[in-house]
Protein backbone atom coordinates (compact mmCIF):
# COMPACT_ATOMS: atom_id res chain seq x y z
CA UNK A 1 0.00 0.00 0.00
CA UNK A 2 1.49 3.04 -0.42
CA UNK A 3 2.54 5.54 2.40
CA UNK A 4 1.31 7.09 5.18
CA UNK A 5 2.03 10.86 5.29
CA UNK A 6 1.70 12.78 8.43
CA UNK A 7 3.43 16.02 10.73
CA UNK A 8 2.63 14.95 13.78
CA UNK A 9 5.46 15.95 16.14
CA UNK A 10 6.54 17.51 19.95
CA UNK A 11 6.36 20.68 18.74
CA UNK A 12 3.74 23.45 19.44
CA UNK A 13 0.88 22.03 18.37
CA UNK A 14 1.69 18.75 19.47
CA UNK A 15 -1.47 16.50 19.12
CA UNK A 16 -4.28 19.23 20.21
CA UNK A 17 -7.05 19.54 18.41
CA UNK A 18 -8.18 23.12 18.05
CA UNK A 19 -10.00 23.79 21.16
CA UNK A 20 -6.92 22.34 23.41
CA UNK A 21 -4.41 25.32 21.12
CA UNK A 22 -7.17 28.09 22.05
CA UNK A 23 -7.15 26.78 25.76
CA UNK A 24 -3.09 26.83 25.77
CA UNK A 25 -3.04 30.18 24.28
CA UNK A 26 -5.73 32.27 26.32
CA UNK A 27 -3.45 31.00 28.99
CA UNK A 28 -0.35 32.47 27.96
CA UNK A 29 1.13 29.04 27.88
CA UNK A 30 1.53 29.65 23.70
CA UNK A 31 1.65 32.33 21.71
CA UNK A 32 -0.60 32.38 18.02
CA UNK A 33 3.04 33.54 16.52
CA UNK A 34 4.54 30.12 17.56
CA UNK A 35 1.55 27.51 16.70
CA UNK A 36 1.69 29.00 13.57
CA UNK A 37 5.54 28.94 12.90
CA UNK A 38 5.03 25.43 14.30
CA UNK A 39 1.83 24.83 11.46
CA UNK A 40 4.26 26.06 8.71
CA UNK A 41 6.89 23.99 9.65
CA UNK A 42 5.02 21.26 9.46
CA UNK A 43 3.13 21.90 6.26
CA UNK A 44 6.81 22.60 4.59
CA UNK A 45 8.16 18.55 5.54
CA UNK A 46 4.39 17.06 4.19
CA UNK A 47 2.88 19.35 1.65
CA UNK A 48 5.64 18.02 -1.36
CA UNK A 49 3.98 15.09 -0.64
CA UNK A 50 0.26 15.77 -0.35
CA UNK A 51 0.05 18.89 -2.72
CA UNK A 52 -2.62 20.69 -0.87
CA UNK A 53 -1.81 24.01 -0.92
CA UNK A 54 -1.77 26.43 -3.64
CA UNK A 55 -0.75 29.64 -1.13
CA UNK A 56 1.64 29.73 1.50
CA UNK A 57 1.46 32.65 3.07
CA UNK A 58 5.17 34.08 4.58
CA UNK A 59 3.51 36.07 7.11
CA UNK A 60 0.01 34.27 8.53
CA UNK A 61 -2.71 36.89 9.22
CA UNK A 62 -3.56 36.74 12.40
CA UNK A 63 -7.53 38.27 12.74
CA UNK A 64 -10.47 38.23 15.75
CA UNK A 65 -10.89 39.03 19.47
CA UNK A 66 -8.34 37.21 21.50
CA UNK A 67 -11.53 36.26 23.58
CA UNK A 68 -12.73 34.65 20.46
CA UNK A 69 -13.29 30.88 20.67
CA UNK A 70 -10.57 29.55 17.90
CA UNK A 71 -7.91 32.32 18.68
CA UNK A 72 -4.71 31.07 17.74
CA UNK A 73 -5.46 28.04 15.61
CA UNK A 74 -4.02 28.13 12.19
CA UNK A 75 -6.03 27.39 9.50
CA UNK A 76 -6.62 27.54 5.70
CA UNK A 77 -8.93 28.16 3.47
CA UNK A 78 -10.25 26.94 0.60
CA UNK A 79 -9.05 28.65 -3.15
CA UNK A 80 -12.78 29.32 -3.93
CA UNK A 81 -13.02 31.94 -1.44
CA UNK A 82 -11.55 35.34 -1.55
CA UNK A 83 -9.17 36.73 0.70
CA UNK A 84 -7.77 40.11 0.47
CA UNK A 85 -4.50 40.05 -1.30
CA UNK A 86 -4.67 36.77 -2.62
CA UNK A 87 -5.79 35.05 -5.81
CA UNK A 88 -8.75 32.65 -6.03
CA UNK A 89 -8.23 30.58 -9.25
CA UNK A 90 -10.85 28.46 -8.47
CA UNK A 91 -8.49 24.92 -8.94
CA UNK A 92 -8.67 26.39 -12.78
CA UNK A 93 -6.06 26.93 -15.61
CA UNK A 94 -8.77 28.15 -17.69
CA UNK A 95 -7.75 32.25 -16.32
CA UNK A 96 -5.57 33.99 -14.81
CA UNK A 97 -6.71 35.03 -11.19
CA UNK A 98 -6.00 38.20 -9.96
CA UNK A 99 -5.77 38.90 -6.26
CA UNK A 100 -8.96 39.72 -4.31
CA UNK A 101 -9.47 43.21 -3.17
CA UNK A 102 -11.00 42.36 -0.39
CA UNK A 103 -12.42 39.52 2.01
CA UNK A 104 -15.24 37.41 0.97
CA UNK A 105 -18.53 37.96 2.79
CA UNK A 106 -17.71 34.35 4.72
CA UNK A 107 -14.24 35.11 4.67
CA UNK A 108 -15.16 37.96 7.36
CA UNK A 109 -17.40 35.81 9.56
CA UNK A 110 -14.49 32.28 9.22
CA UNK A 111 -11.73 34.61 10.43
CA UNK A 112 -13.96 36.43 13.03
CA UNK A 113 -13.30 32.90 14.81
CA UNK A 114 -9.65 34.38 15.88
CA UNK A 115 -7.94 31.47 13.64
CA UNK A 116 -4.60 32.32 12.30
CA UNK A 117 -4.59 31.67 8.15
CA UNK A 118 -1.95 30.67 6.71
CA UNK A 119 -2.78 30.25 2.92
CA UNK A 120 -4.98 28.42 1.11
CA UNK A 121 -5.73 24.84 -0.45
CA UNK A 122 -6.69 22.88 -3.32
CA UNK A 123 -10.01 21.73 -5.26
CA UNK A 124 -10.65 20.49 -8.28
CA UNK A 125 -11.38 22.56 -11.36
CA UNK A 126 -14.71 24.56 -10.01
CA UNK A 127 -15.11 21.57 -7.20
CA UNK A 128 -17.12 20.07 -9.62
CA UNK A 129 -15.40 16.70 -9.46
CA UNK A 130 -15.34 14.14 -6.43
CA UNK A 131 -11.35 14.07 -6.06
CA UNK A 132 -8.79 16.24 -6.19
CA UNK A 133 -6.67 16.05 -9.31
CA UNK A 134 -6.13 18.04 -12.45
CA UNK A 135 -4.60 17.88 -16.01
CA UNK A 136 -1.97 20.31 -15.89
CA UNK A 137 -1.13 19.88 -11.89
CA UNK A 138 -0.03 16.45 -9.77
CA UNK A 139 -2.85 15.78 -7.59
CA UNK A 140 -3.79 16.28 -3.89
CA UNK A 141 -2.69 12.74 -1.74
CA UNK A 142 -4.09 11.19 0.98
CA UNK A 143 -2.42 11.47 3.84
CA UNK A 144 -3.54 7.98 4.79
CA UNK A 145 -2.12 6.40 1.98
CA UNK A 146 -1.00 8.26 -1.01
CA UNK A 147 -1.45 6.39 -3.74
CA UNK A 148 -5.45 7.47 -3.10
CA UNK A 149 -7.96 10.45 -3.28
CA UNK A 150 -8.47 12.94 -1.10
CA UNK A 151 -11.71 13.38 -1.87
CA UNK A 152 -13.03 16.52 -2.99
CA UNK A 153 -13.42 19.20 -3.45
CA UNK A 154 -12.54 20.00 0.19
CA UNK A 155 -9.65 17.84 -1.07
CA UNK A 156 -6.81 20.09 0.06
CA UNK A 157 -8.20 21.26 3.03
CA UNK A 158 -9.14 17.21 4.39
CA UNK A 159 -5.14 16.39 3.52
CA UNK A 160 -4.01 19.40 5.53
CA UNK A 161 -6.00 18.50 8.79
CA UNK A 162 -5.69 14.65 8.40
CA UNK A 163 -2.14 14.92 8.18
CA UNK A 164 -1.65 17.41 11.26
CA UNK A 165 -0.46 20.08 9.75
CA UNK A 166 -3.80 21.84 11.35
CA UNK A 167 -6.69 21.14 13.32
CA UNK A 168 -9.00 22.63 11.43
CA UNK A 169 -10.10 24.16 7.70
CA UNK A 170 -12.73 25.66 5.72
CA UNK A 171 -14.16 23.83 3.45
CA UNK A 172 -17.10 23.95 1.31
CA UNK A 173 -20.37 21.36 -0.13
CA UNK A 174 -22.07 21.88 -3.07
CA UNK A 175 -22.64 18.43 -3.67
CA UNK A 176 -20.99 16.85 -0.41
CA UNK A 177 -17.85 18.37 -1.49
CA UNK A 178 -16.91 18.45 3.15
CA UNK A 179 -18.58 15.01 3.60
CA UNK A 180 -16.97 13.36 0.70
CA UNK A 181 -13.63 14.33 1.96
CA UNK A 182 -14.27 14.03 5.67
CA UNK A 183 -15.02 10.37 4.58
CA UNK A 184 -12.11 9.77 2.61
CA UNK A 185 -9.23 11.48 4.79
CA UNK A 186 -11.17 10.25 8.38
CA UNK A 187 -12.34 13.55 9.42
CA UNK A 188 -15.32 15.06 10.51
CA UNK A 189 -17.41 17.17 8.13
CA UNK A 190 -20.35 18.58 8.92
CA UNK A 191 -22.21 20.56 5.68
CA UNK A 192 -24.63 23.09 7.60
CA UNK A 193 -28.05 24.16 7.24
CA UNK A 194 -28.17 26.42 3.78
CA UNK A 195 -28.02 29.88 5.21
CA UNK A 196 -26.60 28.59 8.27
CA UNK A 197 -23.40 30.55 7.59
CA UNK A 198 -22.98 33.63 5.04
CA UNK A 199 -22.99 32.54 1.56
CA UNK A 200 -20.56 33.40 -1.06
CA UNK A 201 -21.38 35.00 -4.27
CA UNK A 202 -21.20 31.76 -6.28
CA UNK A 203 -24.10 30.35 -4.01
CA UNK A 204 -26.05 33.31 -4.32
CA UNK A 205 -25.69 33.17 -8.06
CA UNK A 206 -27.36 29.52 -8.47
CA UNK A 207 -30.95 28.77 -10.03
CA UNK A 208 -30.95 26.35 -6.75
CA UNK A 209 -28.13 27.00 -4.05
CA UNK A 210 -26.39 23.92 -3.64
CA UNK A 211 -23.54 25.36 -0.77
CA UNK A 212 -23.14 25.35 1.98
CA UNK A 213 -19.66 26.64 4.29
CA UNK A 214 -18.28 24.89 6.78
CA UNK A 215 -15.11 23.68 8.47
CA UNK A 216 -12.93 19.92 8.42
CA UNK A 217 -11.84 19.19 11.54
CA UNK A 218 -10.30 15.88 13.71
CA UNK A 219 -12.65 15.95 16.88
CA UNK A 220 -16.67 16.72 17.02
CA UNK A 221 -16.18 19.12 19.77
CA UNK A 222 -13.59 21.56 17.33
CA UNK A 223 -16.62 21.38 14.62
CA UNK A 224 -19.34 22.11 17.39
CA UNK A 225 -16.91 25.03 18.46
CA UNK A 226 -16.67 26.68 14.77
CA UNK A 227 -20.25 26.48 14.51
CA UNK A 228 -20.47 28.42 18.12
CA UNK A 229 -18.01 30.81 17.14
CA UNK A 230 -18.94 31.95 13.39
CA UNK A 231 -22.56 32.18 15.29
CA UNK A 232 -21.28 34.94 17.35
CA UNK A 233 -20.11 37.04 13.88
CA UNK A 234 -24.00 36.75 12.26
CA UNK A 235 -26.96 34.19 13.09
CA UNK A 236 -29.67 33.78 10.59
CA UNK A 237 -32.50 35.09 12.16
CA UNK A 238 -34.64 32.49 10.12
CA UNK A 239 -32.88 29.42 11.86
CA UNK A 240 -33.21 27.97 15.68
CA UNK A 241 -29.89 28.92 17.03
CA UNK A 242 -26.81 25.97 17.68
CA UNK A 243 -25.03 27.65 20.07
CA UNK A 244 -22.06 25.94 21.67
CA UNK A 245 -22.73 22.21 21.74
CA UNK A 246 -20.26 20.21 24.45
CA UNK A 247 -21.32 16.87 24.59
CA UNK A 248 -24.36 14.21 24.43
CA UNK A 249 -27.61 14.56 25.17
CA UNK A 250 -29.20 11.82 27.12
CA UNK A 251 -32.68 11.61 25.03
CA UNK A 252 -32.91 8.28 22.96
CA UNK A 253 -33.56 8.84 19.04
CA UNK A 254 -35.68 7.72 16.73
CA UNK A 255 -33.25 6.99 14.09
CA UNK A 256 -34.29 6.24 10.02
CA UNK A 257 -31.93 3.93 8.08
CA UNK A 258 -31.14 4.39 4.58
CA UNK A 259 -28.82 1.64 3.13
CA UNK A 260 -29.12 0.80 -0.47
CA UNK A 261 -27.69 3.45 -2.59
CA UNK A 262 -30.53 5.34 -4.60
CA UNK A 263 -28.92 4.89 -8.29
CA UNK A 264 -29.26 1.12 -8.12
CA UNK A 265 -25.83 1.18 -8.05
CA UNK A 266 -23.81 -2.35 -5.60
CA UNK A 267 -23.11 -1.05 -2.30
CA UNK A 268 -19.14 -2.15 -1.56
CA UNK A 269 -19.45 -5.15 1.09
CA UNK A 270 -16.38 -3.15 3.11
CA UNK A 271 -19.05 0.17 3.89
CA UNK A 272 -22.10 -1.96 4.23
CA UNK A 273 -20.23 -3.49 7.13
CA UNK A 274 -18.92 -0.13 8.55
CA UNK A 275 -23.00 0.89 7.85
CA UNK A 276 -24.23 -2.45 9.62
CA UNK A 277 -21.50 -1.72 12.70
CA UNK A 278 -23.40 1.93 13.31
CA UNK A 279 -26.64 0.34 12.98
CA UNK A 280 -26.25 -1.94 15.57
CA UNK A 281 -24.23 0.46 18.06
CA UNK A 282 -27.39 2.81 17.76
CA UNK A 283 -29.32 0.00 18.80
CA UNK A 284 -26.99 -1.19 21.51
CA UNK A 285 -27.17 2.48 22.84
CA UNK A 286 -31.23 2.43 23.08
CA UNK A 287 -31.89 4.36 20.00
CA UNK A 288 -34.93 3.38 18.31
CA UNK A 289 -33.47 2.30 14.32
CA UNK A 290 -36.08 1.52 11.52
CA UNK A 291 -35.77 1.02 7.91
CA UNK A 292 -36.93 4.16 6.15
CA UNK A 293 -37.81 5.13 2.44
CA UNK A 294 -35.96 7.48 0.53
CA UNK A 295 -38.13 11.22 -0.04
CA UNK A 296 -37.34 10.93 -3.87
CA UNK A 297 -36.93 8.61 -6.45
CA UNK A 298 -34.74 7.34 -8.81
CA UNK A 299 -35.27 10.33 -11.02
CA UNK A 300 -33.92 12.63 -8.31
CA UNK A 301 -30.55 11.41 -9.72
CA UNK A 302 -31.34 12.50 -12.27
CA UNK A 303 -31.81 15.67 -12.17
CA UNK A 304 -29.23 15.99 -9.90
CA UNK A 305 -26.88 15.13 -12.71
CA UNK A 306 -28.84 17.39 -14.83
CA UNK A 307 -28.13 20.22 -12.77
CA UNK A 308 -24.71 19.45 -11.86
CA UNK A 309 -23.88 19.58 -15.56
CA UNK A 310 -25.58 22.85 -16.24
CA UNK A 311 -23.33 24.59 -13.52
CA UNK A 312 -20.48 23.81 -16.22
CA UNK A 313 -22.47 24.94 -18.85
CA UNK A 314 -23.37 27.70 -17.57
CA UNK A 315 -19.50 28.72 -16.14
CA UNK A 316 -18.04 28.29 -19.49
CA UNK A 317 -20.48 30.84 -21.10
CA UNK A 318 -20.84 33.16 -18.53
CA UNK A 319 -16.95 32.53 -16.87
CA UNK A 320 -15.54 35.63 -19.10
CA UNK A 321 -18.05 38.11 -17.22
CA UNK A 322 -18.28 36.27 -13.73
CA UNK A 323 -14.19 35.56 -12.94
CA UNK A 324 -12.05 37.39 -15.57
CA UNK A 325 -11.49 38.86 -19.39
CA UNK A 326 -8.99 35.86 -19.18
CA UNK A 327 -10.62 33.30 -19.07
CA UNK A 328 -10.63 30.82 -21.82
CA UNK A 329 -13.38 27.93 -21.96
CA UNK A 330 -11.41 26.36 -24.30
CA UNK A 331 -8.77 25.83 -21.31
CA UNK A 332 -11.59 24.02 -19.05
CA UNK A 333 -10.51 20.78 -18.09
CA UNK A 334 -11.97 17.75 -20.35
CA UNK A 335 -14.34 16.80 -17.45
CA UNK A 336 -15.46 20.09 -16.66
CA UNK A 337 -16.13 20.18 -20.87
CA UNK A 338 -17.81 17.00 -20.58
CA UNK A 339 -20.07 18.37 -18.14
CA UNK A 340 -21.02 21.22 -19.89
CA UNK A 341 -21.51 19.28 -23.11
CA UNK A 342 -24.00 16.87 -21.95
CA UNK A 343 -26.26 19.25 -20.39
CA UNK A 344 -26.04 20.84 -23.83
CA UNK A 345 -28.13 18.06 -24.93
CA UNK A 346 -30.80 18.48 -21.47
CA UNK A 347 -31.46 22.62 -22.43
CA UNK A 348 -35.20 21.68 -23.31
CA UNK A 349 -35.61 20.00 -19.86
CA UNK A 350 -33.64 22.25 -17.87
CA UNK A 351 -36.86 24.43 -16.74
CA UNK A 352 -38.58 20.83 -15.68
CA UNK A 353 -35.57 19.64 -13.62
CA UNK A 354 -35.38 23.01 -11.54
CA UNK A 355 -39.21 22.87 -10.55
CA UNK A 356 -38.98 19.01 -9.32
CA UNK A 357 -35.53 19.93 -7.32
CA UNK A 358 -36.81 22.76 -5.79
CA UNK A 359 -39.90 20.64 -4.81
CA UNK A 360 -37.95 18.17 -2.95
CA UNK A 361 -37.62 19.88 0.57
CA UNK A 362 -41.02 19.77 1.70
CA UNK A 363 -40.74 15.59 0.84
CA UNK A 364 -37.71 16.10 2.70
CA UNK A 365 -38.95 17.86 5.39
CA UNK A 366 -42.13 15.68 5.89
CA UNK A 367 -40.01 12.12 6.23
CA UNK A 368 -38.61 13.54 9.67
CA UNK A 369 -41.84 13.11 11.04
CA UNK A 370 -41.36 9.88 12.97
CA UNK A 371 -37.76 10.11 12.78
CA UNK A 372 -34.90 12.78 14.71
CA UNK A 373 -32.22 11.49 12.54
CA UNK A 374 -31.25 9.12 9.21
CA UNK A 375 -28.22 7.46 9.36
CA UNK A 376 -26.46 6.15 6.00
CA UNK A 377 -23.34 5.65 3.92
CA UNK A 378 -21.41 8.91 2.66
CA UNK A 379 -20.10 6.78 -0.21
CA UNK A 380 -21.12 4.21 -2.21
CA UNK A 381 -18.25 2.35 -2.14
CA UNK A 382 -14.13 2.59 -0.47
CA UNK A 383 -12.13 5.60 -1.54
CA UNK A 384 -10.50 5.00 -5.20
CA UNK A 385 -6.94 5.29 -6.19
CA UNK A 386 -5.95 8.11 -7.82
CA UNK A 387 -6.71 8.00 -11.40
CA UNK A 388 -10.26 6.61 -11.08
CA UNK A 389 -12.01 10.01 -11.30
CA UNK A 390 -9.52 11.82 -12.52
CA UNK A 391 -10.08 14.97 -15.26
CA UNK A 392 -8.15 13.77 -18.04
CA UNK A 393 -10.22 9.82 -18.00
CA UNK A 394 -12.69 9.31 -20.54
CA UNK A 395 -15.72 11.95 -19.52
CA UNK A 396 -18.37 8.97 -19.47
CA UNK A 397 -16.69 6.50 -17.63
CA UNK A 398 -15.82 9.10 -15.15
CA UNK A 399 -19.61 10.48 -15.02
CA UNK A 400 -20.61 7.09 -14.67
CA UNK A 401 -18.27 6.37 -11.72
CA UNK A 402 -19.11 9.55 -9.88
CA UNK A 403 -22.72 8.93 -10.41
CA UNK A 404 -22.48 5.24 -8.34
CA UNK A 405 -19.92 6.97 -5.84
CA UNK A 406 -21.22 10.23 -4.81
CA UNK A 407 -24.88 9.03 -4.27
CA UNK A 408 -25.74 9.52 -1.07
CA UNK A 409 -24.66 13.22 -0.90
CA UNK A 410 -26.32 15.42 -3.19
CA UNK A 411 -29.80 15.04 -1.44
CA UNK A 412 -29.00 17.38 1.30
CA UNK A 413 -27.29 20.19 -1.00
CA UNK A 414 -31.17 20.49 -2.86
CA UNK A 415 -32.88 20.08 0.32
CA UNK A 416 -30.22 22.37 2.29
CA UNK A 417 -30.15 19.90 4.56
CA UNK A 418 -28.00 19.55 7.33
CA UNK A 419 -25.59 16.82 7.11
CA UNK A 420 -22.04 15.33 8.74
CA UNK A 421 -19.84 12.59 7.87
CA UNK A 422 -17.92 10.73 10.88
CA UNK A 423 -15.24 8.91 10.63
CA UNK A 424 -16.45 5.01 12.15
CA UNK A 425 -15.10 2.50 9.97
CA UNK A 426 -11.94 1.64 7.91
CA UNK A 427 -11.47 -0.98 4.69
CA UNK A 428 -9.00 -3.66 4.33
CA UNK A 429 -6.73 -1.10 3.47
CA UNK A 430 -6.67 0.84 6.33
CA UNK A 431 -8.40 3.58 4.70
CA UNK A 432 -10.95 5.37 6.49
CA UNK A 433 -14.94 4.94 5.58
CA UNK A 434 -17.43 7.74 6.72
CA UNK A 435 -20.90 7.57 7.80
CA UNK A 436 -23.60 10.13 7.61
CA UNK A 437 -26.19 11.82 9.58
CA UNK A 438 -28.50 13.39 8.06
CA UNK A 439 -31.44 15.98 10.08
CA UNK A 440 -33.77 18.03 9.72
CA UNK A 441 -33.18 21.49 8.15
CA UNK A 442 -31.98 23.74 11.58
CA UNK A 443 -30.89 20.59 13.74
CA UNK A 444 -27.49 20.71 13.33
CA UNK A 445 -27.71 20.58 17.38
CA UNK A 446 -28.90 17.33 17.48
CA UNK A 447 -26.04 15.78 14.62
CA UNK A 448 -23.44 17.43 17.05
CA UNK A 449 -25.09 15.82 20.42
CA UNK A 450 -25.20 11.77 19.01
CA UNK A 451 -21.73 12.58 17.36
CA UNK A 452 -19.92 12.96 20.75
CA UNK A 453 -21.62 9.94 21.59
CA UNK A 454 -19.97 7.96 18.58
CA UNK A 455 -17.06 9.65 18.94
CA UNK A 456 -16.59 8.15 22.18
CA UNK A 457 -17.77 4.99 21.57
CA UNK A 458 -16.00 4.75 18.51
CA UNK A 459 -12.71 6.37 19.24
CA UNK A 460 -11.88 7.58 15.96
CA UNK A 461 -8.50 6.51 14.43
CA UNK A 462 -5.30 8.63 14.38
CA UNK A 463 -3.14 8.64 11.33
CA UNK A 464 0.46 8.71 14.08
CA UNK A 465 -0.72 5.53 15.48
Amino acid sequence: MAARVHAFTDDALGEHDGVGIAALVRRGELSAAEVAKAARERAARVNPELNALVVDLDTPLVSGEREALLYGVPTYVKDNTDVSGMPTQHGSAAWRARPAKAHGPFTKQFLSTGMTLLGKTTLPEFGLNATTEFVDAAPTHNPWATGYSSGASSGGAAAMVAAGVVPIAHGNDGGGSIRIPAACCGLVGLKPTRGRHIDGPQARSMPINLVSEGVLTRTVRDTATYFAAAERFWRNPALPPVGLVEGPAQRRLRIGVLTEPITGAPLDPQVRAVHDDTIALLESLGHEVRTLAYPVDRGFADDFATYWAMLAFLLGRTGKLTLDRSFDAARLDPFTRGLAARFGGSVLRSPAVLYRLSRIRQAYAASFRDVELVVSPVLASVTPHLGYLSPDQPFDEVFERLLNYVTYTPLANVTGAPALSLPLGASADGLPIGMMLSAAHGDERTLLELAYTLEAERPFRRIQD
